[in-house]
């Protein structure tokens, strides 16, 4: 059970990050290249001037694969605080000398607290993609 919330998650999450990659993500990689790339045919400039103008077409990109995976790092961090306050609870009601028969009853509880977590996060990737697009579609692009 708890194994299949996790995959759950995970394929939501990837779901997440393809689409956002294909909407902003990849044009954002091919605008840094080719901005790299009339740096890098400069052959008036000296090496540090063409090193900074590289650095200056990557900050847009930079910027917007640090903002995901912050992002997803945010949705992960609430899951596991969830799922840890699921463990807890349960080990409070569990007792020291735990019989079979309560092991299972409370590994059950454990597991449908955990998928209401999942269920929960599951819930807020459209919001969350939503805001993501929004703000990815609004950065100023910063290429030279």
């Amino acid at each position: 059970m708890v194994e299949q919330q996790r995959q759950r998650i995970e394929q939501e999450m990837t779901k997440m990050i393809n689409e956002l990659d294909l909407q902003f993500l990849r044009k954002m990689q091919a605008d840094m290249h080719r901005c790299a790339a009339v740096c890098c045919d400069n052959n008036k400039d000296s090496l540090e001037r063409v090193q900074k103008c590289v650095e200056n077409c990557s900050a847009s990109l930079t910027w917007a694969q640090t903002y995901v995976q912050r992002e997803l790092e945010g949705l992960q961090n609430k899951l596991q605080r969830c799922v840890m306050d699921c463990n807890d609870e349960i080990r409070v009601k569990l007792g020291p000398n735990p019989t079979d028969t309560e092991v299972e009853k409370f590994t059950q509880i454990f597991e449908k607290c955990a998928t209401k977590c999942v269920d929960t996060q599951v819930g807020y990737i459209p919001s969350l993609l939503k805001r993501m697009k929004a703000d990815l579609a609004t950065r100023p692009n910063n290429l030279s």
